[in-house]
């Protein structure tokens, strides 16, 4: 095939097939779009017009152009690519998979950035900064309180609604990857500042609300509307800043955080991969890292010889 708009049509093919067949969320339909547009416009600049003409030096070739990127971001494009050359398998385009034979390029396992107890402490303390009925402040307050108590992520926490949270049992229905759907507990802390918010705060941003479907979300924003994702980024680092958290904060790191004390404080990696919403449990035994401290005082509490 040359029709200039072959691969165009494969790919829209493709993102209906991840959005509507498979349910994955707008964000990783939107990641895909990204990456395979930057590794459509590789191959038609290598004068290849057909997809079943591809080789796998190709896709390795791809990938070494990439080497300013960080290796994280380098196997997600990889993983994209894989991801529609076995749709291109599966719907009979081609015949053979030849992204499969493609290995992303090995790095050190990077941990994730962890905040102490005492850090969280200070970051959810900062929160509650300015006017105690203010409807912002405690949206904010509740907002990092309950990421903090569900490990939730951002797209998660943005798209729960009312009739998700059980304030009685403590529980929530969270959202996650692929519309797949967990309850998980929260304790006190979230359960008073949620409270708060849903009793004094939201009813103020609620009036400015013009659509139904927007009064259905639990954060709104100033004007009334469902709070987005990049408002979430900014609320944790501004609260960080009030902190006097000096190293840069993202609304993950609550996520790892919640992830990482759990497991120090005696919960079992399967708990903690169901909290999570983890396909996989080696997403989750990321979190099972220690300290040099703690791994010295395990070696001289643990070996005979130690002593």
């Amino acid at each position: 095939m040359s029709d200039t708009n072959y691969y165009q049509e494969l790919l829209e093919q493709f993102l209906a097939y991840t959005g509507v067949e498979r349910g994955l969320s707008k964000a990783t339909v939107s990641a895909y779009s990204s990456d395979l547009h930057k590794y459509i416009a590789y191959i038609e600049q290598r004068g290849i017009n057909d997809i079943a003409d591809v080789t796998s030096d190709d896709v390795e070739s791809f990938i070494t152009t990439l080497a300013s990127e960080s290796s994280r971001s380098r196997a997600r494009r990889l993983a994209s690519i894989h991801e529609f050359h076995r749709f291109a398998l599966k719907q009979h385009v081609v015949t053979v998979d030849v992204s499969e034979r493609v290995k992303a390029p090995k790095s050190g396992q990077q941990l994730p950035d962890v905040l102490t107890i005492d850090e969280v402490s200070a970051l959810l303390d900062a929160a509650q900064c300015g006017g105690a009925s203010d409807p912002v402040v405690l949206r904010d307050k509740a907002l990092l309180e309950f990421m903090y108590a569900t490990g939730a992520r951002v797209s998660e926490v943005v798209g729960m609604d009312i009739a998700d949270i059980d304030l009685e049992s403590c529980v929530v229905k969270l959202t996650g990857k692929g519309s797949k759907q967990r309850l998980v507990p929260f304790g006190s802390y979230a359960l008073e500042a949620m409270q708060h918010y849903l009793n004094v705060g939201r009813p103020a941003l609620q009036r400015k609300s013009t659509r139904v479907v927007e009064r259905s979300a639990v954060m709104l924003n100033k004007r009334g509307k469902r709070l987005s994702r990049q408002s979430v980024w900014e609320i944790v680092q501004l609260a960080g800043h009030r902190a006097g958290i000096t190293r840069p904060l993202h609304p993950h790191t609550l996520r790892h955080s919640f992830a990482t004390h759990l497991i120090q404080g005696g919960a079992d990696v399967r708990t903690v991969q169901e909290l999570l919403g983890h396909s996989s449990v080696t997403t989750t035994q990321i979190y099972t890292h220690v300290s040099p401290d703690n791994l010295i005082e395990a070696y001289t509490l643990a070996h005979p010889r130690a002593h």
